[in-house]
């Protein structure tokens, strides 16, 4: 029987973990990534108080990811929108159609009482690493 095998994914780019977990963990050619915040890396502000500003650097702190781990947005195949207001699930959709093509990964999206930080949104994924073949 061939092992599994388990990779921490880490990236100065994204901003570290506020907690005990990991910014995303490979098993095998599945790579999970925890919930990205609209942080800036450097600093670990929000860059703003806007939804839309918060969502496209969460997305973009999930690329950084999603790079160190050898793998692309076109490999996501599922999300999770956490948001602190539903009101806002327009404005984040808007922002997340510029990062996710067809075809689309599965999604699923929750208004929650809040967040961490008390962030706007906050956005986890799980995507493949290696060569994918759409059908």
């Amino acid at each position: 029987m061939s092992k599994i095998v388990r990779r921490v994914i880490s990236t100065a780019k994204a901003p570290a973990a506020i907690g005990p977990y990991s910014q995303a963990v490979q098993v095998n050619q599945t790579l999970y990534i925890s919930g990205q915040l609209g942080l800036d890396a450097s600093t670990m502000n929000f860059v703003s108080d806007s939804v839309v500003d918060q969502a496209k650097r969460a997305l973009e702190n999930m690329g950084h990811i999603l790079e160190a781990a050898g793998s692309s947005f076109d490999k996501v195949v599922k999300t999770t929108v956490l948001l602190k207001s539903m009101e806002d699930f327009g404005k984040v959709n808007d922002v997340y159609a510029t990062f996710f093509k067809q075809p689309y990964p599965a999604r699923a999206a929750y208004e929650c009482a809040n967040l961490p930080k008390y962030g706007l949104v906050e956005i986890e994924a799980v995507a493949i690493v290696g060569e994918v073949e759409n059908q």
